[in-house]
């Protein structure tokens, strides 16, 4: 089995080379870039698995170097690395394509998680069923089962759970889990969305506690 690539598009050269070192230390393949156009070019020669992506880049601000890399490459995740910690920035990265999310200084730690957890996910947007943990979801015949005991859950409340769990380990925004649960046109007030979670969370019982909220961007179903 080949070992998960990884595209790194990080100007910083100490950054970038102890990115590059730690992360093939563990198995992963990288290709590291310091420009927007470098990235975007390496990504349409070989498609990796996931894109590390800094957003103060000087060529291409990153969040347009996001834009293009979803339009041109749809299977591929996107993780931004970013300084910038105003939560707007994060809404912006998101909404452009990423799938996630992680502030500087971090801890590496917590990024080889969240490299995990999105190299492993498996597509499951053609599949029937939906299983994160102990949930198992039946799309078809829109039915839920925790520890196979099926959980009773209102219209709303199955098509929130479908989203997250589809996008297991990524970040959802709440944009988006209003688009899709509720209409694209919807002026609603999203406190709706806050209630329905939380119903959602205590439907699910213990597996509930999968459902991790990021203040003012959207959702989390933490990947088993």
């Amino acid at each position: 089995m080949n070992n998960p690539s990884l595209l790194l598009i990080e100007d910083d050269h100490v950054i970038g080379a102890a990115l590059t070192d730690t992360l093939r230390s563990h198995a992963y393949d990288v290709d590291w870039h310091q420009t927007g156009r470098a990235g975007i070019a390496a990504a349409g020669r070989h498609e990796p698995d996931l894109a590390l992506l800094d957003l103060g880049l000087p060529d291409i601000d990153g969040i347009e170097v996001c834009r293009r890399l979803r339009r041109h490459h749809p299977a591929m995740a996107i993780v931004i690395l970013t300084a910038r910690r105003a939560e707007m920035d994060a809404v912006l990265g998101l909404d452009a394509g990423a799938d996630d999310y992680v502030t500087k200084p971090f801890r590496l730690a917590e990024l080889l998680a969240r490299i995990r957890a999105h190299v492993r996910r498996v597509d499951t947007r053609t599949d029937e069923t939906i299983t994160s943990g102990p949930v198992t979801i039946d799309v078809a015949a829109r039915r839920v089962l925790v520890a196979d005991v099926e959980v009773r859950l209102a219209p709303k409340e199955f098509d929130l759970l479908a989203v997250l769990a589809g996008a297991a380990g990524r970040v959802v925004t709440r944009q988006r889990l209003m688009n899709e649960v509720w209409a694209t046109d919807w002026m609603g007030d999203s406190k709706t969305l806050d209630v329905h979670v939380s119903s959602l969370r205590a439907k699910l019982g213990p597996a509930g506690d999968q459902i991790v909220t990021l203040r003012g961007v959207g959702y989390r179903l933490e990947a088993p």
